[in-house]
C-alpha cells in the first residue's frame, strides 16, 4: 500500500517560510542610493504630489517580480538565457550591449552614494570611498560564494530593515500633514522637473537587474505558493521605505533642499536634528554597500546567458566602478547624475518587460504556468504606460 504523506499547517507553514529569501536580494536594488535621492528630491521640490507614482511603481514591480520567479522557477533558466535561445546573434550581443550599459548605470548610483556616505560621515576623499564600496560589493559576494545563497539573502533582509528603520526614524521628526499625504494619491505632475522625477521613480523602482537576477535566484524553487509570500513580502517593505523617503523629503525638506546629498544631510541636520542626518548618510551607505554586490551579480547572470560567457569580478568592477570614480573626480552633481542614473533605467525597462511577458505568456516554456489573458493584458497595459513615460520624457525638452 501507498503511503501518502500530507503536511499539517505548521509543517506547511515552515516549508513555504524556508523558501523565503530570493525575492529580497533583488528588493535591496529597490532602495539602493537612486531610490534615495530621487524619492527624497521629489519630496522636497514637490511635496507629497508623486507619491502616487511611488504607489503604483510598487504595485507594477510586485507582478514583474513574480512573473521573473515564475519564469526562472518553471524553466529552470534565466531570462537571458531565454533571450539568447530565442534570438539570433546579432539581437543577442544588441540586448547585451543595452542590458550592460543600464548594470553600469545602476552601479555609478550605487557607488557614488555609498562613496558620498563616507565622505560625509567618516571624511573618507569620493575616488576612494568608491573603490571601498566596489570593494565591499565583491566582498559580499566572495563570501556567498563560499557560505552559499542564504548569505546574500540574509545580508539584504538586514540591509532592508536598517534602511527602512532609518527613514521611519526620520519621519518621526517633521511628517508632513495626513491630508498632504491623501492628497499625493491623486496622479498629478505638479510643475517644472516633476515628469524627469517620475521617470526617475519608475526606473528606480522596477529595475531592469531586479527582473535579471530575480530569475537567476528563483531556479531550484518550484513552489509558486512561497514565491507568492517571498515577494509580497519584500515588495511591500520595499515600497513603504521608498514611500518614506519621499515623505521625509515632503516633511523634512520642503522648499530647502541643495543640490547633492551634503545639502540634503545638512537640511534634515537643521530641521530635524543631527541623529536624522546620521540615520539617512546610514541608509544611504549602507544601501549602497548591499546593492552594488546585487549589481555585480546581476551583470554577471546577463553576460553568461546572453553571451555563454563569464567574465572575472574583478574586471567587471573595474568596468563599472570607473565611470562613478571619474564622475566623482570632475566634480560632477551627485544627485543629477544619480537621477539620471535613474531615468536612464526607466528608458531601458521595455527592453526587459518586453521578453519577460512573452516568456511567461508562451504555453510552450510555461506549459500551465503560462500567463492567463487578464495577466497579459494587464503587462501590455504596464509596458504602455512605461513606452509612454519614455516618449514624454524625451519629448519635452523638445517640445519647449
Amino acid at each position: 500500500m501507498t503511503t501518502i504523506q500530507t503536511l499539517s499547517p505548521p509543517q506547511l507553514r515552515g516549508s513555504v517560510l524556508r523558501r523565503l529569501g530570493p525575492a529580497f536580494v533583488p528588493a535591496i536594488a529597490y532602495v539602493d542610493p537612486g531610490n534615495l535621492v530621487t524619492n527624497v528630491t521629489a519630496g522636497a521640490r514637490h511635496g507629497t504630489a508623486l507619491l502616487w507614482v511611488v504607489v503604483l511603481a510598487t504595485g507594477v514591480a510586485g507582478p514583474v517580480q513574480y512573473l521573473a520567479a515564475k519564469l526562472g522557477a518553471t524553466t529552470g533558466r534565466t531570462l537571458p538565457q531565454l533571450v539568447a535561445e530565442h534570438c539570433p546573434a546579432p539581437w543577442r550581443v544588441a540586448y547585451w550591449a543595452q542590458a550592460e550599459l543600464v548594470s553600469i548605470a545602476t552601479d555609478v548610483a550605487e557607488v557614488i552614494g555609498a562613496a558620498i556616505a563616507m565622505r560625509l560621515l567618516l571624511g573618507i576623499p569620493l575616488p576612494l570611498g568608491g573603490l571601498i564600496a566596489a570593494g565591499v560589493g565583491a566582498g559580499l559576494l566572495t563570501v556567498g560564494d563560499q557560505l552559499g545563497e542564504r548569505f546574500l539573502q540574509s545580508v539584504s533582509v538586514v540591509s532592508l530593515g536598517i534602511i527602512g528603520g532609518a527613514f521611519a526614524f526620520c519621519l518621526a521628526f517633521r511628517p508632513p500633514p495626513l491630508h498632504e499625504l491623501g492628497a499625493g494619491l491623486v496622479p498629478a505632475l505638479p510643475g517644472e522637473g516633476a515628469l524627469v522625477l517620475a521617470a526617475g521613480i519608475v526606473g528606480a523602482t522596477i529595475m531592469p537587474h531586479a527582473i535579471h537576477i530575480h530569475s537567476a535566484l528563483a531556479r531550484g524553487h518550484h513552489r509558486l505558493d512561497a514565491h507568492r509570500i517571498d515577494v509580497l513580502t519584500a515588495m511591500l517593505f520595499a515600497g513603504a521605505t521608498n514611500a518614506a523617503m519621499l515623505v521625509v523629503g515632503a516633511g523634512a525638506l520642503r522648499g530647502m533642499a541643495g543640490d547633492d546629498f551634503a545639502g540634503i544631510a545638512e537640511g534634515l541636520a537643521e530641521r530635524a536634528g543631527s541623529a536624522a542626518r546620521t540615520a539617512f548618510l546610514t541608509a544611504l551607505l549602507v544601501s549602497g554597500l548591499t546593492s552594488t554586490a546585487v549589481g555585480t551579480q546581476s551583470g554577471s547572470v546577463v553576460m553568461s546567458g546572453l553571451l555563454r560567457r563569464e567574465m572575472p569580478r574583478s574586471v567587471r568592477r573595474l568596468a563599472t566602478v570607473l565611470p562613478a570614480v571619474v564622475l566623482l573626480s570632475v566634480g560632477a552633481s551627485p544627485v543629477m547624475v544619480l537621477i539620471l542614473s535613474q531615468v536612464a533605467l526607466a528608458i531601458g525597462l521595455p527592453l526587459v518587460l518586453v521578453p519577460l511577458a512573452l516568456m511567461t505568456s508562451s504555453r510552450r516554456l510555461m506549459g500551465a504556468r503560462a500567463n492567463a489573458v487578464p495577466v497579459v493584458v494587464a503587462l501590455a497595459a504596464a509596458i504602455a504606460a512605461v513606452v509612454a513615460l519614455d516618449v514624454a520624457l524625451v519629448a519635452e525638452p523638445l517640445l519647449r
